[in-house]
């Protein structure tokens, strides 16, 4: 018996080193080209050509201060956070007001309800920009953050109410009634005890949101003309244009762009984790 037992645990540690091998040489062929981003950032652009793939012999962040103020990717930095931001807020708040209903109660038109935010991830709102546009010309939200603010919203309200009303809906209804019993309203329920426990799910659902919101470069493109109002994608698209042969200050307003996502992801990496493989052992 000892023989197979020995031979299924060196099977297992073998494929364990192989699982490690294999994870870090993926994590090394994503994290290069960032980590030569980050380095090409911190080197002046004549350094660049002499040496693409060499290391900053005396790191200076001129470059960053260079994009930063020159380029305007602090009116651009500054936009697409309150864009972004506003945005990600207003669609948890209303997902989380609507998944909540939808999740805990069943009631005449729920399942309508439920039918009718699911048919939102299937409808492309890219193909609806004609009528939305003229719809936020009527509105005088044209070139307005506002009116982005409320499209991306509305983007984001479909999924988020999907992932939420199914965290809900696994919630036992003791906690519900006996906070009823203690004389809680419905209110206090959902703020004080179902909220908090639909932490990885609220963390899972922002994130989703940040990531394609932040990158996007469409709706701005589309709904925002003046230069002042423009998120960092658009913006990118200016900087590339000026700072074309300074390398260095490109790989900069890269890294600029890029921090928050990264620090996001950081930040939320285990409640995202929790919220994706919650259930999975029901």
């Amino acid at each position: 018996m000892s023989a197979p037992r020995t031979s299924q645990a060196y099977r297992d540690k073998l494929a364990n080193i192989g699982i490690a091998v294999l994870l870090w040489g993926y994590a090394a062929i994503v994290l290069g080209p960032l980590l030569l981003v980050v380095s090409n950032a911190l080197r002046p652009t004549r350094e660049i050509f002499k040496n693409p793939l060499g290391l900053p012999t005396s790191p200076s962040f001129e470059s960053f201060v260079k994009a930063w103020e020159k380029a305007n990717f602090h009116v651009y930095f500054l936009n697409s956070l309150i864009i972004t931001v506003a945005s990600v807020l207003l669609a948890t708040a209303v997902s989380a007001l609507a998944g909540y209903m939808l999740g805990r109660y069943k009631f005449k038109g729920s399942v309508f309800l439920s039918a009718y935010f699911l048919a939102g991830l299937m409808l492309p709102f890219r193909l609806a920009i004609v009528p939305l546009f003229l719809l936020l010309n009527d509105l005088g939200l044209i070139d307005n953050r506002l009116g982005l603010i409320l499209v991306y919203a509305a983007t984001g309200i479909p999924f988020s109410i999907f992932i939420l009303s199914s965290f809900f809906r696994q919630l036992p209804q003791e906690l519900s009634e006996a906070a009823r019993i203690d004389g809680a309203n419905e209110m206090v329920i959902f703020g004080r005890i179902m909220l908090p426990l639909v932490r990885p799910a609220l963390a899972t659902v922002v994130v989703f949101q940040f990531v394609p919101l932040w990158n996007d470069f469409f709706f701005p493109l589309v709904l925002l003309r003046s230069t002042d109002k423009w998120t960092l994608p658009v913006g990118m698209t200016r900087f590339f244009g000026e700072f074309q042969t300074d390398w260095s200050t490109l790989f900069a307003g890269i890294i600029i762009t890029t921090l928050p996502l990264i620090i996001i992801f950081l930040l939320a990496t285990k409640q995202i984790i929790a919220g994706l493989t919650a259930g999975i052992g029901k």
